[in-house]
């Protein structure tokens, strides 16, 4: 017969699991791991911008920063050993992030099985559409990558180590450019209520800052969107070709 073993209430270790699986199964902490994850996420996001904004200085200077990325930190790190490290991450933050939002939706739901009586709406607009918002982004993703990073689902022939061309191939598309623009629409929504909400919830928000959140948060929206935006729009309009 076994015999049972019986954790120490004492150990440090069994408090901080403990600890840690207690504000993982509360809304608080749901709420805390979805606005870290999304802080990680617009991060990534503000820097993906800026390097796609390089498609306007020519196929040179987009293509050679493209290889660069493969070959950031060498001679430490071995080739794309940096960005594989930055996708690991962006992978934990999206499934974390998704998680949350899928567990504190139903549990929203749960405290409110019946619609308002009132039919007036009473949140803004990107409130009331982040979940529908978070999962056509969700699927942008899938999508994006299998245009752009494996060649997949790339219209034309795919040409690895030529970025510039493979854009200006996607952005040539009619279907390319409108599942791109309907994307960064809900994008911007997203960031907009996004980050405001994780100031709340991270307790950065207060009576005194709350107009200069509200102000980041539709500038950063406003900036991201149009930054994304201009891509596919210079393909469109032949500034890039």
């Amino acid at each position: 017969m076994a015999l049972a073993t019986r954790t120490d209430p004492a150990d440090p270790t069994d408090k901080r699991a403990s600890m840690t699986r207690t504000l993982w199964r509360s809304t608080l902490g749901k709420k805390t791991v979805m606005a870290v994850s999304g802080l990680i996420m617009l991060g990534y996001l503000v820097v993906h911008m800026l390097g796609n904004l390089k498609i306007f200085f020519g196929a040179s200077e987009f293509n050679g920063y493209a290889h660069w990325l493969r070959t950031l930190g060498e001679p430490l790190l071995h080739y794309e050993w940096a960005l594989w490290l930055v996708r690991i991450v962006l992978v934990a933050a999206v499934v974390l992030h998704g998680v949350c939002a899928y567990q504190l939706s139903r549990r929203d739901l749960a405290a409110r099985p019946s619609r308002y009586v009132h039919r007036r709406a009473r949140t803004s607009y990107a409130t009331r559409t982040m979940r529908w918002g978070g999962i056509i982004l969700a699927l942008f993703i899938v999508w994006h990558i299998l245009d752009l990073t494996t060649g997949t689902a790339h219209p034309g022939g795919f040409q690895p180590g030529h970025p510039y061309q493979n854009v200006v191939d996607t952005f040539s598309t009619w279907y390319g450019n409108t599942v791109y623009l309907t994307a960064m629409a809900a994008l911007g929504l997203h960031v907009r209520h996004g980050f405001w909400s994780a100031a709340q919830t991270l307790g950065v928000g207060s009576a005194a800052r709350d107009r200069f959140l509200k102000t980041a948060a539709n500038t950063l929206a406003l900036v991201l969107t149009a930054g994304f935006v201009a891509v596919p729009v210079a393909v469109m309009t032949g500034v890039v070709s």
